[in-house]
């Protein structure tokens, strides 16, 4: 999978970016971040979109990544290259069709667990993500630090000529290292292949 992993599961594409240590750490702030359709107060009322039966959007496996650096956030990765870049301070979300990216600096200075991230994180991720569906929550590790890997569905923002939505999955990860916590969200339509890109980008990811 992306990481090495406990309890985890393979998701079908996504889902934009974590590992085990004590006390609680994901607060409702650290749980917001990183969720790149900015939902409107009715958005958890929707209801979700169908998936498609053939998903557009898969990450061609012969794309170039680029190193990209947020000096506000101390975090670097890398990601594809020609994907559009919209930065805000420590929070930069990267796009191409119906796939993206989303890093963003958290409130954690522990790592959070299974626990702390159904007791803090899902409620938040439930209100705040439009027809919210919990596909997993597992421990996690990768080489930027430890947490959890939440995976997560929802309706995506609609198309800004058409108004059409997609289903998304979202690979939420939380990682805390030194102190310092990074949430990197890869998403995608449910169903499509983004398994090696999300690797790439989610190993590549060192917070500084």
């Amino acid at each position: 999978m992306l990481v090495v992993l406990v309890g985890g599961c393979s998701s079908g594409g996504p889902t934009a970016g974590t590992p085990t240590a004590t006390a609680p750490a994901a607060t409702a702030s650290a749980a917001t971040a990183g969720t790149e359709p900015s939902a409107e107060p009715s958005a958890a009322a929707q209801s979700a979109v169908a998936a498609e039966s053939n998903p557009p959007g898969d990450i061609p496996d012969n794309i170039a990544f680029v190193a990209y650096s947020n000096t506000a956030g101390r975090y670097r990765f890398t990601h594809p290259e020609g994907w559009a870049e919209k930065t805000h301070g420590s929070t930069v979300t990267f796009t191409d069709k119906l796939n993206g990216v989303q890093a963003s600096t958290g409130a954690a200075t522990t790592a959070p667990t299974i626990a702390t991230a159904k007791q803090q994180d899902v409620p938040v991720l439930a209100r705040s993500q439009a027809a919210f569906e919990l596909r997993t929550i597992t421990d996690a590790t990768a080489p930027a630090g430890h947490g959890v890997r939440i995976v997560y569905r929802r309706n995506s923002a609609p198309d800004a000529v058409t108004g059409r939505q997609y289903r998304d999955e979202v690979e939420r990860y939380e990682l805390v290292s030194h102190g310092r916590e990074v949430i990197v969200e890869l998403f995608g339509p449910v169903g499509a292949d983004n398994v090696d890109a999300y690797h790439t980008m989610i190993t590549s990811l060192k917070i500084l």
